[in-house]
């Protein structure tokens, strides 16, 4: 059943908020995550969580299938997980006489990649044609995955044994890179005292399939202005000729942060790209595309302070 609410919302011919109040009812304080993930859904992207276990990011992904009326699919990573669970498989039918195929776990709308570092690397680059072309090839036959469809991996940064770091070409794929974080500490009291806790299944149904497909065309056309693509492009550059960097940002990261911008936009119920839109999202679509230099490690600085001297750096466009 549709969200009530919906219909007032509908009124204002926005339907964002009401989407992200429906997941707060289960991930509680984590609004601007909840945000962002939601833009990068809209953009058409994939979500990369890379946070502690316990912190709620199942939860999250969970809640989003429930709101946007998605089919969930989950697989948790370990070293035998094989690329065929997640792409499927032909096996051999003796009544027929033929090989039939079974889909994977990726023929959904929404794949959870739980702990995506956990497993092989045959198997992390098995996502790599499903995250980009959306499709997979199994015997030399490639199959299109339904719309929409996004991917979300966790990780846990914590602990190394039995882990294998996801490589550059892997990372780069995925649009943003988050972390949930410890809820506040009036959060947790609540969380314990059971104030807090909303079952998954009171979740309601807020956009249908169709409708976020729809969603996600009106995102993708949304009008930039030329200052925005320049202002773009040179913070992309910025970071590829830069002391703190050892490892500069892609074309591709261009591209994320650009309909990143695009759905943060839409969120705010603008049909056009502002400066705001990309400052909100900068770190989060760069933070996973660039290295360090060693000079700005021996100086203190992390990935996101780097970045923030970056973006300080460039002057802002006048609209």
């Amino acid at each position: 059943m549709v969200d009530i609410r919906r219909t007032d919302a509908e009124k204002n011919g926005n339907i964002s908020n009401v989407v992200i109040d429906e997941i707060e009812k289960v991930v509680k304080g984590k609004r601007d995550v909840i945000t962002k993930v939601y833009a990068a859904i809209l953009a058409g992207g994939h979500i990369l969580l890379d946070d502690i276990p316990g912190v709620g990011k199942t939860t999250l992904a969970m809640a989003f299938a429930k709101a946007l009326d998605m089919k969930y699919n989950r697989v948790q990573f370990t070293p035998d997980v094989l690329p065929s669970d997640i792409m499927g498989f032909s096996m051999y039918n003796a009544k027929t006489g033929d090989f039939e195929y079974r889909e994977g776990a990726a023929f959904c709308n929404l794949f959870l990649a739980d702990e995506i570092n956990r497993t092989s690397p045959k198997s992390q680059s098995a996502l790599l044609e499903i995250m980009e072309e959306k499709c997979v090839t199994v015997d030399a036959v490639t199959r299109q995955l339904p719309e929409p469809f996004t991917v979300i991996a966790t990780q846990n940064p914590i602990g190394s044994s039995g882990t294998q770091m996801l490589p550059e070409s892997q990372l780069d794929r995925f649009m943003i890179r988050l972390s949930m974080g410890y809820p506040s500490h009036d959060a947790a009291v609540q969380i314990l005292k059971g104030q807090e806790f909303v079952p998954i299944n009171g979740v309601n149904l807020v956009v249908s399939r169709e409708e976020l497909v729809e969603l996600q065309k009106k995102t993708n056309s949304l009008s930039v202005h030329d200052s925005i693509f320049d202002y773009i492009v040179t913070l992309i550059e910025k970071t590829r000729n830069n002391e703190y960097f050892a490892l500069g940002a892609s074309p591709r990261g261009a591209n994320s942060l650009l309909r990143m911008s695009r759905a943060m936009a839409l969120l705010s119920g603008r049909n056009y790209v502002v400066p705001d839109d990309i400052e909100a999202v900068f770190t989060a679509v760069l933070g996973h595309r660039v290295k360090l230099s060693s000079r700005a490690r021996a100086n203190g600085f992390t990935v996101d302070t780097a970045l923030e001297e970056v973006r300080k750096s460039v002057k802002l466009p006048r609209t």
